[in-house]
């Protein structure tokens, strides 16, 4: 059986048998992503008993599936478990660095230092579970019913899935897209021209037949109206694989063809490259090992622009459907690049000198298992992280925790404008240094739920979301959402009657950062 058929998102499973696995639990986790796992170790040090359901075949999100070189923003920034993980790094790797913290990390190394944690803690984690419904009462989630027919029961739930399908399923408000400038008085949100990096930057005839309109466009281009400046829409910035490589030709699989590979799906960069301008691997990162972080560079790269919109709302089918077609664009760029004859021999020779690291995904034939998810629904509350926080022009006293990283938005179109091809949405602004996150925007607004935690699809526009929408700040909030549940149930309160001042207090007491240090 080949490497791919093991790649997949979404695998319908039969049910159990009619007596359903019935999981009882102090907090039910959903996601084992960095948030999720974060919150379970923060949940078993404060005496709850804590369960993960996750969606996919494995734990530890992003971190475990090819970022490898981690989006920081600021160092100082980081506290609490998350910055116990990158120390957890140091120490395998044998860091340098003053603070024993190590920011370059293989995948592998990555899962393994999670899995441990979990064991050691003995906190249970189910794969591959798939929601199907929520049981609400008077505003409490009390069950998750999963397709396979397990159910979780507990006080108290966190959503720490990258799609936020429990706050859906659950009733919570939400968005999905750019809002418009004027919604929360931004300047960056909404429809982005003028953004020079990650554009073209030659001229590039966007037809099939050079300066033909009736020939059709290549693939990859919309024929849709460019909008205006700070326009709102429904476009979701652009999802990619980070792919490991490696340049270690003992430890290397070679770009191997995908099923349905269409080598007209890359026109247009062949068309790019032969005008000149060759940079679509350029941001690999070093990583330990040998090995780098292949993210997307430029006008044309990994990023599958436009063919993501419907992934925030769509149901598990069709959400396999675009994996597979991201997954499929991917694999299919690499072999592109480093077998066909259009391109040029010295740039397939480069590309041939990387391959796929035989000791990663080794399920998956070197290829990482879970698609980068940047944005899909951010939950509407009664705080909304804007612009105006990370510049500093508001500051609220509730804090969680700190974001530091550039407000950041992968292009969100590729759109033909005055007969060149062009890319649209691309931000890259840097706040104003480390700003505090708000506890209302990892809580749902009290009338819709009262037992839920959000800290991953918080809610925030989707300018502010750029920029909080990091590894490290995830595992933070995922602390400081346990932190919370803890509390409101030691309290018997709901989430939104939880005294700050206490939730602050154990906050820093367990290593949290939560202000702006001069």
């Amino acid at each position: 059986m080949s490497s791919f058929s093991h790649l997949y998102y979404y695998k319908p499973k039969p049910p159990l048998p009619l007596q359903a696995n019935h999981i009882q639990a102090d907090l039910c986790i959903y996601g084992g992503t960095p948030a999720g796992i974060a919150a379970a170790i923060q949940a078993s040090r404060m005496g709850l008993k804590a369960v993960i359901a996750e969606f996919s075949q494995h734990i530890g999100g992003m971190t475990a599936s090819g970022l490898g070189r981690t989006d920081v923003g600021n160092t100082m920034a980081i506290g609490g478990i998350s910055s116990e993980f990158y120390q957890a790094l140091g120490q395998h790797y044998g860091s340098d660095e003053p603070d024993g913290r190590t920011w370059a990390l293989e995948p592998h190394v990555a899962e393994d230092i999670y899995m441990s944690w979990l064991q050691r803690d003995e906190i249970p984690v189910y794969l591959e579970q798939y929601i199907d419904r929520v049981e609400l009462q008077s505003g409490r989630i009390t069950q998750i019913h999963m397709e396979d027919g397990t159910i979780y029961s507990a006080p108290m739930f966190i959503d720490a899935s990258y799609e936020g399908d429990l706050l859906a399923r659950a009733g919570v408000s939400y968005h999905v897209g750019r809002e418009s400038n004027t919604v929360y008085k931004e300047i960056l949100n909404g429809i982005h021209f003028g953004h020079p990096k990650h554009n073209f930057t030659a001229w590039v005839d966007p037809y099939v037949q050079e300066g033909k309109i009736d020939s059709g466009l290549l693939a990859g281009i919309s024929d849709v109206a460019p909008g205006v400046q700070g326009q709102g829409d429904s476009s979701v910035q652009a999802y990619n694989f980070r792919i490991c490589l490696s340049s270690n030709r003992d430890n290397q699989l070679p770009f191997s063809e995908p099923p349905n590979y269409n080598r007209d799906q890359f026109a247009l960069l062949a068309r790019y490259i032969r005008n000149g301008v060759w940079d679509a691997l350029k941001l690999n990162k070093v990583m330990p090992g040998g090995k780098s972080d292949l993210n997307n560079w430029g006008a044309i790269s990994t990023d599958y622009i436009g063919r993501n919109y419907a992934w925030p709302e769509a149901s598990y089918r069709i959400r396999e459907q675009l994996f597979q077609e991201h997954l499929h664009y991917n694999m299919g760029m690499l072999y592109f690049l480093a077998n066909d004859d259009t391109i040029p021999a010295a740039i397939r020779a480069e590309v041939k000198t990387w391959g796929l690291p035989a000791d990663e995904f080794t399920a998956t034939g070197g290829w990482p298992h879970q698609l980068y998810i940047r944005e899909a629904r951010r939950m509407i509350s009664d705080v909304v992280m804007t612009e105006h926080h990370c510049r500093h022009f508001t500051v609220e006293e509730d804090s969680v925790g700190l974001a530091a990283y550039t407000m950041d938005s992968h292009n969100c179109r590729r759109l033909v404008l005055d007969g060149r091809c062009i890319n649209e949405g691309n931000v890259e602004i840097s706040p104003n240094g480390p700003y505090p996150i708000s506890y209302r925007s990892i809580i749902p607004k009290g009338e819709e739920c009262t037992n839920l935690v959000v800290p991953v699809c918080l809610s925030s526009s989707h300018i502010a979301y750029g920029s909080i929408r990091m590894e490290p700040v995830f595992m933070i909030l995922g602390q400081s959402a346990a932190t919370a549940a803890a509390l409101a149930l030691e309290h018997q309160c709901a989430l939104q009657d939880l005294d700050y001042g206490i939730l602050r207090k154990q906050l820093l007491l367990d290593g949290q950062i939560l202000q702006v240090t001069k």
